[in-house]
């Protein structure tokens, strides 16, 4: 036999078909198929807080809590200018506090404060400032990612070698190997050893040009935190200098990969072993540039990769008598 239902009761059947489906959906329990077709390719439609069927268009839910912000923006500046949130929290920002007190002396809707505020402000300003590093080990680390961003700067490094960069002054510091060290000198060790990680082209004497240690001090701290710290770095390959030197000449790409053809014939004769990369990819990219008839001076070359032109010298005459590469005559 039929059973008659009313349409009160279908209409209440499908209002608890509905909590079930938001229930399983926000907790997960169970997984979402539309109740039509069966289909589990659903669709969340966050400006209408409804969640769609993608094959047959049945609207499984709506009017979705909006976990978003209440206000819109249509440009990245306007959506920029609207956030009221800070920056994410990166490895170069300390564990403690991350946020600041803005010095701007206007209130949320951008009306100028009274004086008496102002002061109160100023003094907040001050203790938030001394309350950011409490122990030691925060001093260090916000003094070593102010040098990091300066290192930064000046050398043009992205930001996944200044992250490993500093990951490797931690490690440094909690290994004490910072202590009775300048924090400069160790986070230029740091930086070269990142470099190094990551194939940078960056020398030691580039990376010591701009800190007020010297080289030897540099050369002294990144020794010992191959020593100490436990960090593998791969042996230098000078074909990772010759995109660098070839831009800063202004050579054709096919310039620079006659150079590294160059060098990956010395490697596998094993005349690169003990040699300086950089030395080695300037004396590769002067030979490239005379094949390819893009002359370039050996003074050029060498001040493009930072070494003198004696060992552009010796190393292109090593190369061209080694391989056995014959050089056009000049007119």
């Amino acid at each position: 036999m039929f059973k008659k239902v009313s349409g009160d009761e279908v209409e209440e059947d499908e209002t608890l078909r509905e909590a079930r489906l938001l229930k399983s959906l926000t907790e997960g329990e169970i997984p979402l198929t539309c109740p039509q077709c069966g289909s589990n390719r659903l669709i969340y439609d966050p400006s209408r807080g409804e969640i769609i069927c993608a094959d047959c268009g049945y609207v499984i839910s709506e009017r979705e809590i909006d976990r978003g912000p209440e206000w819109r923006a249509f440009t990245p500046e306007e959506r920029e200018r609207r956030s009221r949130v800070g920056a994410p929290i990166s490895r170069l920002t300390p564990d403690s506090i991350s946020t600041d007190i803005d010095w701007r002396s206007k209130d949320a809707s951008g009306r100028e404060i009274s004086l008496r505020k102002k002061i109160e402000m100023l003094r907040l300003r001050k203790w938030h400032v001394r309350a950011r590093a409490q122990s030691s080990i925060e001093r260090n680390l916000t003094q070593a990612a102010m040098e990091l961003e300066r290192l930064g700067a000046q050398l043009g490094l992205p930001r996944a070698v200044l992250d490993r960069a500093l990951e490797i002054y931690r490690k440094a510091l909690d290994s004490s190997l910072v202590r009775g060290r300048s924090i400069e000198s160790v986070m230029a060790a740091a930086v070269y050893a990142a470099c190094r990680e990551m194939r940078l082209p960056r020398t030691l004497d580039e990376i010591a040009m701009y800190t007020r240690a010297g080289r030897k001090d540099v050369a002294r701290c990144y020794r010992l935190l191959l020593r100490e710290a436990a960090i593998k770095v791969p042996l230098p390959n000078a074909a990772d200098f010759v995109p660098r030197i070839g831009s800063m000449l202004k050579l054709s790409g096919p310039t620079i990969r006659k150079a590294i053809e160059i060098i990956e014939r010395a490697r596998e004769m094993g005349l690169t072993a003990g040699k300086d990369p950089a030395g080695l990819a300037a004396a590769a990219i002067y030979i490239a540039a005379m094949l390819n008839g893009e002359m370039r001076t050996q003074k050029e070359v060498a001040r493009a990769a930072r070494v003198t032109e004696v060992t552009v010298r010796n190393r292109y005459k090593e190369l061209v008598r080694k391989l056995g590469i014959k050089l056009p005559i000049k007119k």
